[in-house]
């Protein structure tokens, strides 16, 4: 598995990349918005871990870009904005899961491991998403729900 975490904070960076890579998990690490941007834009990755408070573009910011793109890569929001109306903007904006620091290391890894579940399930998120493992992924929603569609999946 490919994880792009997207964090300016050395510390909890550097903890979170030691933490996925002893649960074997491959994580590159970009510290803004703006980078996590042009990364996807190249990368395939199979979840996305953004923190809100990024320099430059904030990470509800990259969260409409990579949706408005129709990427439909599973992503978990980790950030310490606890107020309400933050919360829904990120999971109404398409964020599949909200996870506020301070955290265990144990629970982030849980709650990848759910969204991840989801994510790849045909009847968990309505997205269908498969990896595609080409150089430069592109992803396209009315495709794939037209193939759905075509195959007589109801959305």
């Amino acid at each position: 598995m490919r994880v792009l975490l997207v964090e300016d904070d050395t510390m909890i960076g550097e903890a979170i990349q030691a933490a996925l890579k002893d649960a074997t998990y491959a994580t590159d690490w970009v510290k803004n918005g703006q980078t996590a941007l042009t990364t996807l834009a190249c990368q395939h990755y199979d979840l996305v871990l953004l923190d809100l408070g990024l320099p430059g573009k904030d990470g509800l910011e990259v969260l409409a870009n990579i949706r408005a793109k129709d990427n439909p890569v599973p992503l978990l929001i980790i950030t310490a904005r606890d107020g309400l109306d933050d919360r829904l903007r990120g999971l109404d904006g398409g964020a599949d899961d909200y996870l506020l620091k301070p955290f265990e290391m144990a629970e982030l890894l849980a709650r990848m491991r759910a969204v991840l579940r989801r994510c790849n399930s045909p009847t968990g998120n309505s997205r269908f998403y498969k990896p595609c493992w080409c150089a430069r992924a592109q992803f396209c929603r009315a495709a794939i729900w037209k193939a759905a569609s075509m195959a007589g999946v109801k959305k």
